[in-house]
């Protein structure tokens, strides 16, 4: 089957490596036909060579950066641009027009298609801005964060032109690289990249599926862009769990589409925030309505897209595969006991808590030494821990070592892997210290229960003396600490090998397609506005066995034994579809050009029917 991929990329483009999440589910299902559909900067996604050589096509859009040329609309279209773009900017501020978000937004899609590349202009004109700020200052409107500037208006106005670029993409066509002709969409990231999946959903009835690594709108609330995680092209599993080690900065804004700021270099005011917020809250609720099947990547995650409103009869776990399964276990330990841990120097790591629990284990054991490796994130953060240590009186025994060369490296030089973090959303960071044959320790908080499961000591959060009661008896048992970390490695192993990742989508890919049928461009309605039906040919159709019966013999139309009864017995002809029959028992020949969806055909008989 074809299955078009969208994901957003980085800024500036990474190279792309075969240990991408994307590349490898394309690399590891080679009997479906990939193509990538990726949201990107200007730049584009980087030489031809650098793809994996498993995608079949490569489609890029300039999500962030200078708007796309086109003309203005006529003053005509430009009325329905602005009653649609006024119809979702309702839905943003006054809490009685949610429902409309939808609405405008397929609308939107559907002049955009008409006029190709006339939606760009309009969002950035001064008209598209009176529409905002007029349905912003709308009495009750929603201005808890207060009551919105001009200069408001105008970055608004940009971030949400770049937002909704993707709804002008050349995608949507049913011919050679369009939404349309493929036989379902996968959406990883979700946010603007679910934006192409859902018109392609409205307008030809495809069906996506939308993988979360990471949960998009959680990253948006907490001020930062989420990166591309497991975005084709993106980089290797060690690189992206080294990041752990460091951070964005988080200073309570939310940023355009890729992690740009629309060229504006000032964090936003309050009321821009919310009205980002509140657009990617209702595209995420779109998103998770119109999604056949979601597929977070943790439990934890799970629970998250549920308080979204996600159906939990379509919400399936499939937890993120890592190459990094095949490493080697770590060697022998240091010949001191040894903490080490690892995370991006900020406040929500919690290293101060570290520091104090690694003082009462200095007091219990004096020849333990700590190991810090990260980043500073937080200006004057390692300075405030540094201090921390030197008032403890361990100094002496803590090494700020920074960021690591490699994580493996980095749990090489530990007896105990320890997590003191007051968060953990991903389990990427967890998941390789387990890999490493470590025992590990941690707080009990976000994913770390679910990854970690019994195969490790789970300590509250903000409670030193449980963190250092559980780092000592680690540190005095090497029979317990090798058990454990052998369970530990084992458990992740099981949990996060590529091969459980590759099969599950195998199998959703497969049940997704045989519960929507192939129709034409229209929203799914077949001929006679009737509703296409799975299984309406048996599956012998849909062989491709050449252009049999081009030579003027098989110009019969093709009749079923379960013909509608409404039909008739007069014209049955399968539609438009172009495909002649090859006679009684003959598999009819795809007549059709590749890519193109052939209208739906009346049921087969109730044999077939019982068979399925």
């Amino acid at each position: 089957m074809r299955v078009a991929l969208l994901t957003e990329g980085a800024r500036p483009h990474p190279d792309r490596g075969a240990g991408a999440w994307c590349d490898r589910l394309a690399e590891g299902l080679p009997e479906h036909e990939f193509e990538l559909h990726l949201l990107t900067g200007p730049a584009g996604p980087g030489p031809a060579r650098r793809l994996s050589p498993a995608w079949r096509g490569v489609h890029d859009l300039a999500l962030w950066g200078p708007r796309p040329r086109g003309r203005a609309p006529g003053a005509l279209r430009r009325r329905q641009y602005a009653r649609a773009y006024e119809e979702l900017v309702r839905a943003l501020v006054l809490p009685g027009a949610r429902g409309g978000f939808g609405a405008g937004l397929y609308r939107l899609a559907a002049l955009a298609r008409e006029d190709g590349g006339t939606l760009p202009a309009f969002l950035a004109s001064a008209h598209a801005r009176r529409v905002l700020e007029r349905s912003w200052r709308l009495p009750g409107a929603d201005t808890s964060a207060g009551q919105p500037l001009v200069r408001d208006v105008l970055v608004a106005a940009d971030l949400l032109e770049q937002c909704l670029r993707p709804l002008s993409a050349p995608w949507y066509g049913t011919g050679p690289g369009g939404l349309g002709g493929a036989d379902l969409c996968h959406v990883v990231g979700g946010g603007p990249a679910a934006l192409p999946a859902l018109v392609a959903r409205h307008l030809h009835g495809v069906p996506f599926v939308v993988t979360e690594h990471g949960l998009h709108l959680r990253e948006q609330y907490l001020g930062y862009p989420p990166r591309a995680e497991g975005g084709a092209g993106a980089e290797s599993e060690a690189r992206q769990a080294r990041d752990e080690c460091r951070s964005d900065d988080r200073r309570h804004r939310v940023r355009a589409p890729g992690g740009e700021r629309a060229s504006h270099e000032a964090p936003y005011r309050r009321p821009v925030r919310a009205l980002l917020l509140s657009f990617f809250r209702a595209l995420t609720e779109e998103t998770y309505r119109q999604a056949a099947i979601l597929t977070p990547g943790t439990a934890h995650d799970q629970q998250w897209q549920r308080r979204c409103g996600a159906d939990p009869a379509r919400t399936r776990v499939v937890y993120e595969g890592t190459p990094a399964v095949g490493r080697p276990a770590a060697g022998a330990e240091p010949a001191r006991p040894t903490l080490v841990w690892a995370g991006a120097l900020e406040p929500g790591r919690d290293t101060e808590l570290m520091l104090h629990a690694f003082a009462r284990v200095r007091a219990e054991l004096p020849a333990a030494r700590l190991v810090v490796h990260g980043e500073e994130t937080a200006p004057g953060y390692l300075a405030h821990c540094a201090a921390v240590a030197e008032r403890l009186g361990v100094a002496g025994a803590v090494d700020f070592a920074g960021r690591p060369g490699s994580l493996a490296e980095a749990w090489q030089g530990g007896t105990v892997a320890v997590f003191s973090a007051l968060s953990q959303r991903s389990p990427r960071l967890l998941a390789d210290a387990m890999l490493s044959g470590r025992a590990v320790v941690a707080t009990d908080v976000g994913v770390t229960r679910e990854v970690v499961g019994p195969t490790g000591l789970l300590v509250p959060a903000r409670d030193p003396r449980a963190l250092a009661g559980a780092c000592l008896a680690l540190l005095r048992d090497e029979e317990r600490r090798s058990r454990l970390g052998l369970a530990g490695r084992l458990r992740a192993q099981e949990r996060f090998a590529v091969e459980p990742v590759l099969g599950a989508f195998r199998e959703i890919y497969l049940e997704l397609v045989s519960q929507y049928p192939a129709f034409p461009e229209g929203g799914g309605a077949g001929e006679g506005g009737r509703a296409p039906r799975p299984f309406a040919r048996p599956a012998e159709y849909w062989l491709a066995d050449g252009p049999r019966g081009r030579d003027g013999q098989g110009e019969r139309a093709e009749r079923d034994d379960g013909a509608d009864p409404d039909a008739g017995d007069g014209d049955s002809r399968d539609g438009d579809s172009g495909a002649p029959d090859d006679g009684p028992g003959q598999p009819a020949a795809l007549g059709t050009a590749a890519g193109a969806r052939a209208e739906p055909a009346r049921p087969a008989g109730p044999a077939f029917a019982e068979a399925v």
